[in-house]
């Protein structure tokens, strides 16, 4: 019979809290994504090696002598990791979200295969430039264009890989050309005509850096001529291609370009005229929240187009029970004087599930919907906390039962509308509206929802705060300008007589 140590009660809990956090971080690990983001890393360099390893030529089908094969997996491997790296430093939430990750890799594959195929033909070299630059486009309406220029730049030597020019120099110039012309000029897209216009001036740096490099290698004018030309028409269709398959981008990528938010912003959409019929109080509303949250994005730098067009639509779940809500109450008694606190806040809070199921019926998209989960984050009902707690009798009343479900913004545009939101609130309440009051009162509540937590998991930092705070006092002291007094009915009467007697 074999004798049990026995283990002190000290050493037991102090294997079982070392036990506990070994399990939280392998818990944190695989919640981070890492995993399947490293697995979708493995998968694509393995899928370039393969497509990479096939022998070029127009009467050849089969693989590259293995003294080849290597090489082309080293450069691989280098690239995808580069890649990794510069993904992880610049746009972590792909690694957070394995499927972003998948459809990036597929773009590249996808390109590649095509740069591939085309490689099988005596003009492919003209396919693989367009495929560059349509990478770097694509990559900057999904995006950013710090993020598509480096991607952009790392993934065109394997599209030079691909389209069996290697050693090619001048090709990598031409399509560096291409790639930094059309992500400088794509900030965003506000009109129809703007990738038509992208792939102008990306056409005419592609045709200058080819010219420019054919007569650095002395070749003959016309055949220089004619090959810059056709590089140059078939970077010029590529805005052509993505302008016709931009809808499809937008919703693989799950974004919506400035051009569709301005759709969105148009108020003869269906869902805006049924908040304009159904809830005037709250369409005015959102229409002025619209207008001191676009202002308050601009002057840190972030998408006021996107906040305008969020707010417009953050309050949509308060169409199927407009009394509730004081603004379109139009001067009648409160429903809620009927009701207890709890039911008012279940009430309440419903808007927000309301107005999300709404926008997944009218197919809003993601970036817009956001704001509606966002705009008032798991912040407190205070109203009818303070209600609850005076019909309590001295009994502790749960604040986790008063407030808002969440999720906290994500973005610096969502937390700039929840902010926009409760200080346009807060402000219409006040007795007397003075500039110095309502920098008071922005100042205040900005302060709360800081302390609160609610700009946790946004990347807004103090400094872009106080110029919110700024743009915000400035906006709403704008709209609840001075006025002067009119004269009363009888004061107009008698200031008539005296004007009559006058000219008299």
């Amino acid at each position: 019979m074999a004798i049990l140590k026995k283990i002190s009660p000290r050493r037991k809990q102090f294997r079982e809290t070392i036990a506990a956090e070994r399990f939280a971080r392998i818990s944190e690990v695989v919640n981070s994504g890492i995993p399947a983001a490293v697995l979708i890393l493995a998968g694509f360099i393995t899928a370039c090696c393969v497509l990479l390893s096939i022998a070029v030529g127009q009467d050849i089908f089969g693989f590259r002598p293995w003294q080849q094969i290597i090489p082309v997996c080293l450069i691989v491997v280098g690239v995808g990791f580069t890649m990794a790296v510069y993904v992880y430093h610049y746009n972590n939430r792909i690694i957070k979200n394995p499927l972003r990750a998948l459809v990036l890799c597929g773009l590249f594959i996808l390109l590649l295969v095509i740069t591939r195929l085309g490689s099988f033909f005596p003009n492919g070299v003209y396919l693989a430039v367009a495929c560059s630059i349509a990478c770097a486009v694509i990559l900057a309406i999904a995006y950013d264009q710090r993020f598509a220029i480096g991607m952009s730049l790392f993934f065109a030597p394997l599209v030079c890989f691909a389209a069996g020019k290697e050693s090619d120099f001048a090709l990598f110039l031409t399509m560096a050309a291409g790639i930094l012309t059309s992500c400088f000029m794509l900030k965003e897209i506000r009109t129809r005509m703007k990738l038509l216009e992208v792939g102008a001036f990306a056409g005419i740096a592609v045709f200058v850096v080819c010219v420019a490099m054919g007569f650095f290698e002395k070749e003959p004018a016309g055949s220089l001529f004619a090959c810059a030309g056709r590089m140059a028409a078939l970077t010029v269709f590529v805005g052509v291609i993505i302008q016709a398959f931009l809808p499809l981008i937008e919703k693989i990528f799950r974004i919506a370009t400035s051009m569709t938010l301005l759709d969105y912003s148009d108020a003869n959409q269906p869902l805006l005229k049924k908040l304009a019929m159904e809830a005037p109080g709250t369409f005015s509303h959102s229409l002025l929240i619209g207008s001191i949250a676009e202002a308050a994005a601009e002057a840190v730098a972030a998408n006021g187009l996107l906040c305008r067009v969020g707010a417009y639509y953050h309050d949509i779940g308060k169409i199927g029970k407009p009394r509730y809500f004081i603004e379109n109450q139009m001067g009648t008694a409160s429903r809620h004087e009927q009701l207890s606190p709890a039911m008012s806040q279940l009430i309440i809070v419903g808007h927000v599930k309301d107005g999300i199921e709404m926008a997944r019926e009218y197919r809003l998209p993601a970036v817009i919907r956001q704001f509606i989960e966002t705009h008032h984050g798991t912040t407190l009902i205070e109203y009818f906390y303070e209600e609850a707690k005076k019909k309590a009798d001295g009994k502790m009343t749960s604040e986790a039962g008063f407030r808002y479900p969440g999720p906290r913004p994500q973005t610096k545009e969502a937390a700039i509308v929840m902010l926009a939101d409760a200080v346009e609130g807060a402000v219409r309440a006040l007795t007397e509206i003075t500039p110095t009051r309502i920098e008071t009162v922005v100042h205040n509540m900005a302060m709360k929802r800081l302390q609160d937590g609610q700009f946790d998991e946004c990347e807004l930092t103090l400094r872009e705060l106080s110029r919110i705070e700024e743009s915000l006092s400035k906006s709403l002291a704008a709209h609840h300008h001075g006025r002067v007094a009119y004269p009363k009915p009888a004061e107009l009467g008698q200031q008539t007589d005296e004007n009559e007697k006058e000219g008299a």
